[in-house]
């Protein structure tokens, strides 16, 4: 029998049981007794029954739906991943039983504008936010209307807030550091954003805590915006500082592309006459054989839907946001042989 043709009168005349014990099997198990809500669930196995999504909208007044918003604060410098957890949020909403609804706050007012429309529209029961930064104002908005959400990054000076999950930046750059160092490169400078970027400094600390471990003292680094024009200028000065031999680790792989560009301007080769080394795993990064570091974003984008769901049944906050462990990508640009 297919799952769309089986009915909760089926599973119910199957299990011996009436429809309204299938239904608390389903949304109420803590009012049936154990071997009961066995029975039903074993049957519900067998049939393949799977319970109408609208139905039980209705019955719980929800909607089914988790909102993300594609453009918020920070999202130039942060576009490279933005995409890609957007489709992972896309491709684990399936296993969540939910789906995702998108939307911009682009000319909106302020930043909680687009947040205030959904939630006026009733279109989504919770949301995943991105982009989180100093001062954002968007967590206490969503307390005061009582809407759940887990962010996808830290919430930057608030450690009241723990429903989030973040890439740990600093674990990121020490695995490339030590990466270098293991490939022999004997100067490793770093290339950055301005002091006062909370995941540039984080990833920053990577840097200078792995040299510090390995009796090296942190030397040649620099910072610029999140432009290629800018990254490339700012490469220029370190090279000299580097010099051929030497490597440079970055905050992201658009600054990489920069010093990978002056690098070929100065006739050098990356990798046998420099290191470079990015964050992010960004295509471009592929194309010209970038060492990065990858973020486990499927892995993130599920364990924050767990966390929204959670808190739609009532459960607690964490007692504490998690950090996710990213990988190294060992590619041409950290391999020092001809």
């Amino acid at each position: 029998m297919t799952a769309d043709r089986v009915t909760i009168r089926e599973v119910a005349a199957a299990a011996g049981v009436s429809r309204q014990t299938v239904s608390n099997a389903l949304i109420h198990p803590e009012r049936l007794r154990a071997p009961t809500l066995e029975r039903v669930h074993a049957v519900i196995d067998e049939l393949g029954y799977r319970p109408s999504n609208a139905a039980q909208s209705l019955r719980s007044q929800r909607t089914g739906a988790v909102g993300f918003e594609l453009i918020s604060h920070g999202a130039k410098a942060r576009n490279e991943v933005i995409y890609p957890f957007t489709v992972a949020l896309g491709e684990m909403a399936i296993g969540h039983s939910c789906h995702i609804v998108t939307f911009s706050s682009l000319g909106a007012g302020s930043l909680v504008d687009g947040y205030a429309d959904m939630v006026r529209s009733q279109l989504v029961d919770a949301f995943i936010l991105a982009d989180t930064h100093p001062g954002d104002p968007r967590p206490d908005y969503l307390d005061s209307v009582r809407v759940p959400y887990a962010a996808f990054g830290r919430l930057w000076g608030r450690p009241d807030i723990t429903s989030w999950a973040d890439v740990d930046g600093a674990a990121g750059l020490a695995g490339v550091t030590a990466h270098l160092l293991t490939a022999g490169y004997e100067s490793i400078g770093f290339l950055g954003w301005p002091d006062g970027s909370a995941v540039g400094d984080d990833r920053r600390r990577g840097w200078v805590e792995t040299l510090a471990a390995a009796g090296r003292t942190p030397g040649a680094h620099a910072s610029c915006e999140q432009d290629l024009s800018q990254a490339t200028t700012a490469a220029y000065g370190l090279l000299d500082q580097v010099g051929r031999g030497g490597a440079i680790a970055c905050a992201s792989d658009l600054l990489a592309i920069g010093v990978e560009r002056a690098v070929r301007e100065r006739g050098w080769r990356p990798g046998p006459d420099i290191g470079i080394a990015g964050f992010d795993d960004s295509g471009m990064a592929h194309m010209l054989g970038l060492t990065t570091v990858a973020q486990p974003l499927s892995e993130i984008a599920d364990f924050l839907l767990g966390l929204v769901h959670t808190r739609l049944e009532g459960g607690p906050a964490p007692e504490q946001g998690t950090l996710f462990r990213p990988a190294l990508l060992a590619r041409s640009s950290t391999t020092r042989r001809t």
